[in-house]
């Protein structure tokens, strides 16, 4: 298959224009023919049904949360980009624009990331008639700060909540349309599949979480805006049910899977302190505004931090990367933190942290100032740690957060399949090798709220002498079948070894030889290791229960399933990209001093990978990506 991206023609700023002005539509009267099925309701999701809904549509919403509030948007704490220019700092849309595709180290389509910047204007002022309680100035201003990897300020912020507070009116916003029928709401629903028929995505096959039973369920559209996949490295940021299934289903059913290996490892979350862990807690980046990060220039460093004086400290950020100091993009700031802790300088109990320190923020600004900032962060890490932040600095280590990668879409958020969608972290589209901070709620926002109601009605303009779609179809029959038989075969195993002892083994395998930095020869034992392991889960996993009823291991192993396959996967395509990029730091292709080394000539696409029924041998496509309006350029931040 030809990957085409479908970008319109135009200049840079005409093209989304251009595209609006040419979709088709559909009238109101037609709407109420067609049905949309939305599989998850966080910022994308529910404002993209919200949006349907209104317009008319019948849409159904699918999460398996009880409810959509606790959706992981909301732990995206530090804030939302908008190229407001609020500060008169010298921002706009293009810069912008070359921001975000610098961060990710010229690996995404100029167009996508234009349109997202050219979108996020319009996004506050729909925020803030939503109720979204952004900070402001003493006068009453919308309030900004930076984030890493820019220079101005352009991220607008509810205090560390700015995640939970956008979700809340998109969720709002749902919810009315929930109250009005337009949308149908289903909560502990977990989709298992993806029905394709004739070649169009045609409906799902999901599981009530509750009963257990399995559900067919159409529509003339899927949209998958089911978040990513980094919880298949067990320890993240991401909450425990965060799993990539959904989207790594519909690969399986034709899907292509773009640039998986692009894994964002945050630089502020919260250290590992023991085995008993089951999650990491991420620490807003807004605090790298004020926050000055450092280690000990000694070695095995057991002082208190207030103990160690000035020249004592070596602030490493600050010291590699002047120009930008603290606020270094995010793939930057972990590798350098990781490359402080294995030559001996961590810091805590475990030796695998570096400070943030707000000692001279709070000389300098005074004690309320930085509550009124991040007063709530403060809270959440006194009650974690037991240390006083405001007192001590703050232990923080880099973990594994978002994925760049995942479904590959056109311009439209169209799959390789016609009829799926793919909005917010389950695409590839904006952030290319490594996501700038404040991005994800934008991305996310744009899709449901601006994007995707024009791209979905382009689409359903030719659906609308197709009639109701049956689930008797042959296509259903099977997929259902074919559910019903992965859930037994799980069952059947009655080994002698936890879901979370396969969640663990393969997350410590990617960590090790596919986190922060990778190299062909860790890579190649990644992969032998990953098809052993998945061969040891088919034959000693130990699942108990039935699938009748609750069952959280079920569930569980589903997706672990799905993780050992979506692993293996990552491993490929890491090894098959001969250059560090963003988050991707092969070893093997680094500069003298440490940075990455690109290499346009031979790499200068995006990877979207074909499902072969032979997980060893997946097939790999490629998108080439021209730039016809910023010239790529060796990325510094120094």
């Amino acid at each position: 298959m030809e990957l085409n991206a479908r970008i319109p023609e135009g200049s840079l700023a005409d093209k989304w224009d251009n595209y609006k002005k040419t979709a088709k539509l559909v009238n109101p009267a037609n709407r109420k023919k067609l049905d949309v099925i939305v599989v998850g309701t966080g910022l994308a999701g529910a404002s993209l049904a919200a949006s349907l809904g209104e317009m008319g549509y019948n849409v159904s919403t699918y999460c398996f949360q009880d409810s959509p509030r606790r959706a992981h948007s909301v732990a995206a704490q530090g804030g939302v980009n908008a190229a407001k220019n609020y500060k008169n700092d010298g921002d706009s849309v293009f810069r912008m624009f070359v921001d975000t595709i610098k961060g990710g180290d010229f690996r995404s389509r100029e167009a996508n990331v234009y349109r997202m910047a050219e979108c996020s204007l319009n996004l506050i002022d729909q925020a803030v008639a939503q109720g979204v309680p952004f900070g402001r100035e003493y006068g009453g201003y919308l309030n900004n700060r930076s984030f890493g990897g820019v220079q101005v300020s352009r991220t607008f912020y509810a205090r560390g909540q700015t995640g939970q507070q956008l979700l809340l009116g998109s969720y709002q916003a749902m919810m009315r349309q929930v109250q009005k029928g337009s949308v149908k709401l289903h909560a502990r629903h977990e989709m298992l599949d993806l029905v394709v028929v004739d070649g169009k995505a045609r409906g799902i096959i999901v599981r009530n979480l509750d009963t257990g039973a399995i559900e067919r369920h159409s529509a003339h559209a899927v949209v998958l805006a089911t978040g990513g996949y980094g919880k298949i490295y067990y320890l993240s940021t991401l909450a425990m049910g965060c799993n990539g299934s959904a989207i790594w289903r519909a690969h399986k059913k034709g899907a292509y899977m773009a640039s998986p290996s692009w894994i964002q490892i945050h630089p502020t979350s919260l250290p590992q302190s023991g085995d008993y862990q089951s999650k990491l807690t991420l620490m807003s980046e807004s605090l790298r505004n004020d926050g000055r990060i450092w280690v000990p220039k000694l070695k095995d460093e057991n002082r208190n931090a207030n103990d160690i004086p000035e020249e004592e400290r070596d602030y490493y950020l600050e010291r590699r990367y002047p120009a930008f100091g603290n606020l270094a993009p995010r793939d930057i700031s972990s590798r350098a933190a990781k490359e402080r802790i294995d030559a001996g300088f961590g810091i805590g109990p475990l030796k695998n942290a570096v400070y943030l320190d707000f000692g001279k923020a709070i000389r300098e600004q005074g004690l309320p100032k930085i509550k009124e900032k991040y007063g709530n962060l403060f809270d959440m890490y006194l009650k974690i740690t037991g240390y006083n932040a405001y007192e001590v600095p703050m232990m923080i280590s880099p973990s594994a957060h978002f994925s760049m990668g995942g479904l590959w879409v056109d311009y439209d958020l169209m799959s390789t399949i016609p009829g799926l969608f793919a909005l917010g972290e389950a695409n590839f589209a904006d952030h290319g090798a490594n996501r700038l901070g404040a991005n994800s709620l934008l991305q996310a926002s744009v899709d449901g709220y601006f994007i995707a109601p024009y791209t979905l009605s382009n689409y359903l303009s030719n659906e609308i002498h197709t009639g109701k779609i049956s689930t008797d179809h042959p296509a259903f029959q099977q997929a259902e079948a074919d559910v019903k038989a992965k859930l037994e075969q799980l069952l059947k195993i009655q080994g002698n070894k936890t879901v979370d002892h396969y969640h663990k083994a393969v997350g410590k395998i990617l960590y090790d030889y596919c986190g922060l930095s990778r190299t062909e020869e860790g890579l190649k034992k990644a992969i032998q290791s990953i098809q052993d392991l998945r061969q040891d889960f088919y034959q000693h996993v130990k699942i108990p229960g039935t699938p009748q009823t609750i069952n959280n291991e079920l569930e569980k192993a589903g997706r672990v399933a799905d993780y050992l396959e979506i692993a293996e996967l990552m491993c490929h395509d890491a090894l098959s990209r001969n250059e560090s990029c963003g988050a991707h730091f092969r070893e093997e292709y680094q500069t003298e001093d440490g940075e990455a080394m690109r290499n346009d000539e031979a790499y200068q696409f995006i990877s979207a990978w074909e499902w072969n029924e032979k997980p060893e041998q997946p097939i790999l496509h490629k998108e080439q990506l021209n730039f016809e309006f910023i010239k790529p350029t060796v990325r510094s931040y120094k």
